[in-house]
């Protein structure tokens, strides 16, 4: 839920700890720990922080975005899943959105459309239309992705929120004669 920073300091009890020095043991831990489940629970709980704006400076402070971002490259779909969670509750941030585009996330971001998770799927797709702006909307909106979307709404017949998605994501966003090109390429 959403906080202003003073309830947030009515709401700590005595001896806090804050919301800063949280995030940063959280941040540690997953960086130093050895443990699958830890890594996954902590990856969980930093992705749920990033749905709180209060949290987004903390956020980009200690470079948890960056975290967030090398998850995307995980065997371990969990981890794979809560990082694309984490990007998706950040990335409506004007700022974060800059950094997550100037630091490869469409590239890591649309690598995920390939993956048979819908959750997975769901929120990249969402992640991508949240990150378009006029400066990247060409990266987004390449032949590349639009190839991966019509695959999708090909494929995934049954999966009527992943078909949706995609629905919207081609319809609003790309323009239809690229994609009638791509589909005339396919075939």
């Amino acid at each position: 839920m959403f906080s202003s920073k003073a309830r947030l300091i009515k709401r700590t009890g005595k001896n806090p700890i804050g919301r800063y020095d949280f995030l940063k043991l959280l941040a540690t831990e997953y960086k130093t720990t050895s443990s699958k489940d830890a890594r996954e629970q902590v990856l969980a709980n930093l992705a749920n922080f990033a749905y709180d704006p209060v949290n987004y400076g903390y956020i980009r402070q200690l470079k948890i975005i960056d975290i967030f971002l090398d998850a995307l490259s995980e065997s371990n779909l969990k981890l794979v899943h809560f990082g694309i969670a984490g990007l998706c509750n950040l990335c409506l941030d004007a700022i974060n959105k800059i950094y997550i585009l100037r630091n490869r996330g469409v590239e890591l971001v649309s690598s995920l459309l390939s993956y048979e998770s819908e959750d997975i799927l769901l929120t990249a797709i969402t992640t991508l239309i949240f990150l378009i702006t006029p400066e990247s909307v060409n990266e987004i909106t390449s032949p590349k992705i639009i190839k991966h979307m019509l695959r999708l709404s090909s494929t995934l017949q049954e999966e009527t929120r992943i078909k949706n998605l995609v629905t919207l994501f081609l319809n609003d966003y790309c323009q239809t004669s690229d994609i009638e090109k791509l589909k005339t390429e396919d075939n």
